[in-house]
């Protein structure tokens, strides 16, 4: 769909409809079209997609930021490394001549085989704003549990394809309650740094956000939060800045700026496509399945390990069926995924011998959203980017670090929005379910309760001192909190508890753990950058004595 087919552009009337519908905002924005514009699947030559019976030296289950990193340091050490993802290629345009669905615009490239979209915020005004769209193998995935919903990034690059790029590295004093059996100060003198290089982190230049109407909404957020006594902190990111600077002066096409995030990002953001796995493909030792997930990991009889794989269609049904055997496996498909599939294999007998802290520790990294209804002199601005750039730091008082989030409606909203990171310290786990053949997960959407406390030491504070309310019809009808969701799940296969201090699982040889399910739960800011400089960490160990 093209910008002059928006119904906002062909008319200047703000009409209730339009209004309800253009501002449903960056990760729930309403659809304006119901056309189904979908990509395609990449087309890759046989010897690129793994075949059954194959046999291949490593075996990495996704394409995320462990698996991208295990992938890229093992092809330079001279290592043959077949990728297999559960989600597409994303590489190939769709009708519209764009590979990505705009946020205003979910259509079947928007969601993982739903028949409605799902989307983070739900309502305004009251009025529910998801809609019909087509079942496709769709960029983001909303999975539910009991209790909450797990967003996901499915596709090629994982959840580098629908974030907004936030590379935050935790505070040297906050880290020991984050990883402590990792030696902080290697992390923060070398895999720190060489996360930041690898994913291409940079910060925006303060004269140009100062200047520019793309961020007034967040020069607002920071006006009330000084103004509050809270600090306000530019947040890197890995979008390229240059390129929105020229978003801005209208010389490039638009993406940050047409409001492009939660269902992919078309042109500026530097996704893993265009970093770790486009290093490790240029190696030659690394070919990518996408459309492939695996079913079963068991020890083979002569050594190494049987992987079932299922072949999807973009229907979700199932083409084939592979065997393939590989010497060692990395299991890199998430925190959801990872101790989904290691639970079930565990409780199944495939991997019998995995230890009891197999789907333990799992935690939403204190996710919590809220919206403010600012006054009309503080006006957010009609046009906001969706790549955020800053946050308010309130950890050590009140357990809550917030980034200042953008509402890219393409109208004034006169509202300021957050998506707060708080010290949550409930956890949950996963366990096979015999009786319906899935993994169901304990949490209790209670458990946000803290959350939502730590969150109000800021927000309370800022309504107070500006005379400003919650808004009250962002996620339900008079629902202040967004508690029912995370898009930062963390957890469920712990460092140094289900594996060795390096992702090692106990009880297998050759078999490792290389993603955020290493991670126990929270990392006190939001966690790409913590996940790829511990995979950084750990392949660097893994090749250095296990290969």
């Amino acid at each position: 769909m093209t910008d002059s087919s928006l119904p906002h552009k062909r008319s200047s009337e703000v009409s209730r409809r339009r209004f309800m519908a253009r501002t449903g905002f960056i990760l729930g924005a309403a659809a304006l079209s119901g056309r189904a514009t979908t990509a395609q699947a990449r087309t890759t030559g046989t010897a690129a997609v793994i075949g059954s019976g194959d046999h291949v030296p490593v075996l990495v289950i996704g394409t995320g930021y462990g698996g991208s990193v295990a992938a890229l340091r093992l092809a330079r050490a001279g290592v043959h490394v077949h990728l297999v993802e559960m989600g597409m290629a994303w590489d190939t345009p769709g009708a519209d001549g764009k590979i990505f669905a705009n946020t205003t615009s979910p259509d079947g490239r928007s969601y993982w085989l739903r028949t409605k979209s799902k989307q983070p915020l739900s309502n305004f005004l009251g009025f529910p704003i998801d809609r019909a769209i087509p079942r496709y193998t769709g960029i983001l995935d909303a999975e539910d549990f009991s209790g909450i919903t797990v967003y996901q990034g499915r596709g090629v690059g994982g959840g580098s394809l629908v974030n907004g790029g936030m590379a935050v590295t935790p505070r040297r004093e906050n880290f020991g309650a984050v990883l402590p059996s990792v030696n902080a100060d290697e992390m923060y003198a070398t895999y720190y740094p060489r996360a930041n290089s690898g994913l291409g982190v940079g910060t925006v230049d303060s004269a140009w956000f100062d200047s520019v109407d793309c961020y007034k909404y967040a020069r607002v957020g920071r006006k009330h939060a000084q103004r509050s006594g809270f600090p306000f902190v530019f947040v890197p990111d890995v979008y390229d800045w240059d390129y929105m600077e020229q978003e801005a002066a209208g010389t490039v096409p638009k993406s940050a700026l047409d409001g492009e995030i939660l269902y992919g990002n078309n042109y500026g953001k530097k996704s893993l496509q265009k970093t770790y796995l486009a290093q490790a493909e240029a190696t030659g030792n690394v070919t990518i399945s996408p459309l492939h997930q695996v079913t079963s990991v068991a020890p083979a009889t002569g050594g190494g390990y049987t992987v079932v794989i299922d072949e999807l269609r973009t229907d979700g049904s199932v083409a084939t069926t592979k065997t393939v055997t590989a010497d060692k496996v990395f299991f890199a498909a998430g925190s959801v995924g990872t101790s989904k599939l290691l639970t079930r294999l565990k409780a199944t007998g495939a991997l019998s011998g995995l230890n009891d802290e197999i789907g333990k520790g799992w935690g939403d990294n204190g996710n919590v959203m809220c919206g403010r209804a600012n006054h009309v002199w503080d006006a957010t601005g009609a046009v906001q980017s969706s790549i955020p750039c800053g946050g308010i730091d309130n950890w050590a008082a009140g357990g809550a670090f917030a980034e200042v989030a953008p509402l890219p409606t393409g109208i004034e909203t006169f509202a300021s929005f957050y998506l707060s990171i708080t010290k949550n310290p409930n956890r949950a786990q996963f366990s096979w379910n015999a009786a319906t053949g899935k993994v169901d997960l304990n949490w209790q959407t209670a458990w946000k309760q803290p959350s939502i406390d730590m969150a109000k030491t800021i927000f309370d504070k800022i309504n107070a001192k500006e005379g400003t309310i919650y808004r009250t019809d962002l996620f339900g009808v008079h629902k202040i909190w967004g508690d029912h969701l995370t898009y930062h799940p963390l957890g469920g296969a712990v460092l140094d508890r289900a594996t060795d201090n390096y992702g090692r699982l106990h009880g297998y040889t050759g078999l490792y753990v290389i993603d955020g399910s290493l991670i126990p739960g929270n990392t006190s800011v939001n966690p790409f950058v913590t996940i790829t400089a511990l995979a950084e960490r750990n392949i660097e160990k893994i090749i250095a004595t296990d290969l």
